[in-house]
């Protein structure tokens, strides 16, 4: 009979998990429409929780506040779902460890710059238009920049511990010229402005890192 309780108070406690992350699910993707629809600063919590089909201090007891809100709106957006597994550990960041030379280091982190850029282009650009609006968005903004460069870092180093870069280049420039390349906005402006494929776009951006950043091969002017 101990036995049977504990298997019920189980079963609910799951159901009530179960619950709280599809509420907590439909807050994100309510959020993220608003937020790139209307701005963050035009979007209020009450008005999140209306599309969400929730209350408003249902939200909050989510989130907290607006702007914890708008970060896990980007979280989700840049790594795809919210499972606490950082960008650089997931699998399809993993043909950028996998690459046997630094060309093919930049193809496969071109790959990864489009696949991100179709899920937070609109987004980064909701968080840039409101940095200068509201001081928490700018922190975070400012956060965004730092973690890009972080990423153009971290790819850098791996190329070129697998070969050579242009030698007029040291570290920290292929570094600027990397993190200026990593920049979704180029993904909003070429496919989500002009029109270009998904896949036209990775070849472009492929073809950029790799004439920035790698030696002309032999025999070129």
């Amino acid at each position: 009979m101990v036995k049977e309780r504990g298997q019920k108070r189980q079963y609910r406690s799951t159901l009530r998990q179960d619950s709280a992350q599809r509420t907590r699910r439909a807050i994100v993707v309510a959020a993220g429409e608003l937020f790139v629809a209307h701005g963050y600063v035009a979007t209020s919590l009450a008005d999140v929780a209306a599309v969400a089909g929730v209350s408003r201090p249902t939200v909050f007891a989510a989130f907290g506040s607006k702007a914890a809100l708008l970060r896990q709106v980007l979280d989700e957006a840049l790594a795809g779902d919210d499972a606490p597994v950082a960008v650089a550990d997931r699998p399809w960041f993993k043909p950028v460890w996998d690459a046997s030379g630094p060309s093919a280091v930049l193809r496969a982190y071109a790959q990864v710059c489009t696949l991100i850029g179709g899920r937070a282009a609109a987004i980064f650009e909701t968080v840039r238009r409101a940095a200068d609006a509201a001081p928490e968005v700018a922190e975070l903004w400012t956060t965004l920049q730092s973690n890009r460069r972080a990423g153009a870092r971290m790819v850098v180093e791996h190329a070129r511990s697998l070969g050579s870069l242009r030698a007029e280049l040291d570290e920290e420039r292929a570094i600027d010229v990397l993190w200026l390349l990593n920049d979704p906005a180029h993904y909003s402006a070429l496919v989500e402005r002009c029109g270009w494929s998904a896949e036209s776009f990775r070849d472009w951006l492929a073809s950029a890192m790799c004439h920035a950043l790698l030696p002309e091969p032999a025999g070129t002017d």
